[in-house]
C-alpha cells in the first residue's frame, strides 16, 4: 500500500500557466473585438430606435412629413436583423469566455482540452460570423432614400 492515490492535482506551474496564458491570447483578443462589436451593434439599434420614436411621434396631420411614417415597416426589419445579430455576437462572447474558463480549468486538473477548446473556438467563430451576415443585411437595407432627405 506504498502508493498514495491523490484526490487533489498538484497546481500547475508557472511554465504551465504561461504556456496557458499564451494559448489564451487569441481568444481573449477575439472577445475584446467582440465586445468592441456588440458597442457598435448597440449603438445601430438606439439610433434605429431614436428613429422609430421620432416616426411614431410626427402628427397624422403633418402632411409634408406623412411619407416618412412609409419608413416604419424597414425601421422594423432593420431592428430584427441588429437583434439577431447582438444576440449572435453575445453568444459568441461566451462562448470565447468559456474557451478562456476551459483552458484555465484543465490546466488546472491536468486534463486535455485541446478537442473542447476547439469546438468551442468553432462555435464562437461561426456565432460571430452569423452576427456579421445579419449586420450586413441590415446596411444593405440601412441606406434608403427617406434618409437622405432633409
Amino acid at each position: 500500500m506504498e502508493s498514495v492515490v491523490q484526490l487533489m492535482p498538484v497546481t500547475p506551474s508557472i511554465d504551465q500557466l504561461a504556456r496557458i496564458i499564451g494559448n489564451v491570447a487569441a481568444p481573449a483578443f477575439l472577445l475584446g473585438a467582440v465586445a468592441s462589436f456588440i458597442s457598435v451593434l448597440i449603438s445601430r439599434i438606439n439610433r434605429v430606435i431614436d428613429r422609430a420614436q421620432f416616426l411614431h411621434g410626427l402628427a397624422e396631420d403633418d402632411v409634408p412629413k406623412a411619407y416618412l411614417k412609409a419608413d416604419i415597416p424597414r425601421l422594423r426589419r432593420r431592428a430584427t436583423l441588429l437583434n439577431r445579430s447582438l444576440f449572435c455576437s453575445i453568444l459568441s462572447a461566451i462562448l470565447t469566455a468559456l474557451i478562456i474558463i476551459v483552458a484555465f480549468i484543465s490546466a488546472l486538473f491536468n486534463i486535455a482540452h485541446e478537442y473542447g477548446v476547439a469546438l468551442l473556438f468553432i462555435a464562437a467563430l461561426l456565432t460571430f460570423s452569423l452576427s456579421l451576415l445579419d449586420l450586413a443585411r441590415e446596411a444593405r437595407i440601412a441606406l434608403h432614400d427617406n434618409d437622405l432627405r432633409a
